[in-house]
C-alpha cells in the first residue's frame, strides 16, 4: 500500500517540504500560518483570486487562483516537486478529486478532508481505491472524541498512546480530594502502575517530578493502561462510571455522528432540533434515538425534557456563542457531564477562562491532525519518531520513538542516563506490554519510548540526552 513517510522528500532541504494547499477557508488559511512558519515551502490554490491575495501577502507563501484538481492549475502549482498535496475546499468531491489527480501526477503524499455522512463508512476503501494518505472527517473525529470522554466522565481530555495500549488522561483535581496537599513521591501508596506526566496550575504548566504537590483546582494529567487510568481515578474518588443517557441541542452532522456512537455504546440519547424536516430525517436514520422538534435553546423546554436529571449534555448548535450559552445554563442547573464544541480558535482566549470544564475545538482537532501528519512524514525520513502529539494547548509535545540498536539510550538504566530538564520518560510500550518506567528500568533494541517534554524539535530519541 503506498506508504508516503517512507519516500524522500523532493526537496534537497530534508527539513522542509513542499506542500500544496487546495482551498484556502478558515482551516486552510490556519494551515498556511502553521506550516509555513514551521519552514516548509507552501503554494496555496483557491478559485477565488481576492483570497489567494490575502494569503500571499500576509504569508510567504505563492498563490495560484483556480479549480485545485485541474491538471493545469497543479502543474502550475508545482505538483511536479510536491512532497504533500492538502485538499481542503469546501467540497468533499473536490477535495478527493485533488488528492488523487496530486497521488498520480507525482506520487505525493495526500491529505483530503471528506465531512458527508453519506461517506463515513467508506473512508477506508476510498483511502485505499484513490491512493489517498490520510482522510479527514471533522465531525467524525469530534463525535468520537466525545464519545471516548463519555466512557470515562471525570476527564477532561483522553489522548491514545501505543495503538491505544496507554492513555495520557487530563482531569480536574477536586476540593478535598485525597490528593490535595500530596507530593508526587507521596502517591506511591496508591499502589497503582501509572504516571503523573503534567500539572497545569493558573495558566502555567509544570512537568511533574516527585516535589511537586498537589492542589485543589489543578488540572492534572497521568499515563497509565486504560485499565490502570479506571482503577486510579477509583481509587481517588473521581467518576468512572460511563453515561447512561444523553441530550444533545442541535441536529448537525457532529450530534448525527455522535448519537451513531452513543447508540452503539448503548447511552440513550435525545437530540432537541429546531428544523421540523430535518427532524425526519435524523429520526429515520438514527432508529434508537428519540428525535424532538424543538428550540433547544428554549430553557422551559430544557427542563421539561429532564436536564437536570440528564447524565451528559452537549450543545452542538451551529454558533459557538449559543454553545457557549448552553454549556453555562447547563452548569448550574444540572450535574451532567458537558462537552462544549467550538469552532473559531479567536475565542480561546475568552472561553480558557470561563470554567467550560471539557472544550473541543474543531478547528484545532483539524489542523493538529493534520499538521501532525506533515512532522511524522518530515521526521520520518532519517529519524525514529513514531507519533508526535502536541499536548497541554501546545506547550508541550509527547514523542513516540522507537529503540534502534546501539542507541547511546540502550542499555543503561533509565537514573544514569544524563537526561534534560522539563522532560519525562512517560511509557514504554515492549512488543505490547506497557512499562511505567522507573530508575532501574531499561531501555532495549525495538522498544516504543514515549517522552512528555516543554522542548521542541527533537528528531532522534538521543536529543533526549542533555
Amino acid at each position: 500500500m503506498h506508504n508516503p513517510l517512507k519516500k524522500e522528500p523532493k526537496e534537497q532541504n530534508k527539513n522542509r517540504l513542499s506542500i500544496i494547499i487546495a482551498g484556502c477557508g478558515k482551516v486552510g488559511a490556519i494551515l498556511v500560518a502553521r506550516l509555513s512558519a514551521a519552514g516548509h515551502d507552501i503554494t496555496v490554490i483557491d478559485e477565488d483570486p481576492t483570497v489567494v491575495q490575502r494569503i500571499t501577502s500576509t504569508y510567504d507563501v505563492m498563490g495560484v487562483t483556480g479549480n485545485g484538481a485541474s491538471y493545469s492549475v497543479q502543474m502550475e502549482a508545482g505538483i511536479s516537486k510536491c512532497d504533500l498535496m492538502i485538499a481542503v475546499t469546501e467540497s468533499d468531491e473536490l477535495n478527493l478529486l485533488c488528492c488523487s489527480m496530486a497521488q498520480r501526477m507525482a506520487d505525493c503524499a495526500s491529505i483530503a478532508r471528506v465531512r458527508n455522512p453519506d461517506y463515513a463508512a467508506e473512508l477506508s476503501y476510498i483511502r485505499e481505491q484513490l491512493g489517498i494518505s490520510l482522510i479527514i472527517n471533522p465531525e467524525l473525529d469530534t463525535a468520537q472524541e466525545m464519545a471516548r470522554l463519555l466512557r470515562m466522565p471525570g476527564a477532561l481530555e483522553i489522548d491514545a498512546f501505543a495503538k491505544g495500549n496507554a492513555e495520557l488522561v487530563k482531569f480536574k483535581l477536586p476540593e478535598k480530594n485525597v490528593l490535595c496537599g500530596k507530593s508526587v513521591s507521596e502517591t506511591r501508596d496508591l499502589n497503582i502502575d501509572m504516571l503523573f506526566c503534567g500539572v497545569e496550575r493558573e495558566g502555567n504548566l509544570f512537568i511533574a517530578d516527585g516535589s511537586t504537590t498537589f492542589q485543589a483546582g489543578d488540572a492534572i494529567s497521568v499515563i497509565a493502561t486504560p485499565i490502570n487510568t479506571h482503577r486510579f481515578f477509583k481509587k481517588i474518588g473521581i467518576d468512572t462510571k460511563h453515561v447512561r443517557n444523553c441530550m444533545i441541542v442541535g441536529g448537525s452532522k457532529t450530534a448525527y455522528y455522535l448519537a451513531k456512537e452513543l447508540e452503539d455504546m448503548n447511552i440513550d440519547v435525545k437530540i432537541l432540533e429546531r428544523d421540523g424536516k430535518h427532524c425526519e430525517e435524523l429520526a429515520l436514520q438514527l432508529t434508537k434515538t428519540l428525535v424532538l422538534n424543538g428550540d433547544g435553546s428554549d430553557t422551559k423546554l430544557l427542563t421539561e425534557e429532564g436536564l437536570a436529571q440528564t447524565d451528559s449534555f452537549i450543545p452542538l448548535t451551529g454558533l459557538d456563542e449559543e454553545n457557549i450559552l448552553l454549556t453555562l445554563y447547563a452548569k448550574k442547573y444540572s450535574k451532567a457531564k458537558i462537552i462544549t464544541k467550538i469552532n473559531r480558535m479567536d475565542f480561546k482566549p475568552i472561553t480558557d477562562n470561563m470554567d467550560l470544564d471539557t472544550v473541543l475545538y474543531q478547528q484545532y482537532m483539524v489542523t493538529e491532525r493534520i499538521a501532525t501528519y506533515v512532522r511524522a512524514m518530515q521526521n520520518s525520513i532519517g529519524s525514529n519518531i513514531e507519533t508526535l502529539y502536541n499536548i497541554f494547548d501546545n506547550r508541550a509535545e509527547a514523542l513516540e520513538f522507537r529503540i534502534r540498536r546501539g542507541s547511546k539510550v540502550c542499555d543503561k538504566p533509565i537514573m544514569e542516563l544524563p537526561l534534560k530538564k522539563n522532560l519525562l520518560l512517560a511509557c514504554i510500550n515492549r512488543k505490547g506490554r506497557i512499562i511505567i518506567p522507573r530508575g532501574s528500568d531499561v531501555l532495549m533494541p525495538h522498544d516504543r519510548l514515549i517522552v512528555v517534554t516543554t522542548h521542541t524539535g527533537f528528531k532522534d530519541v538521543e536529543d533526549i540526552l542533555a
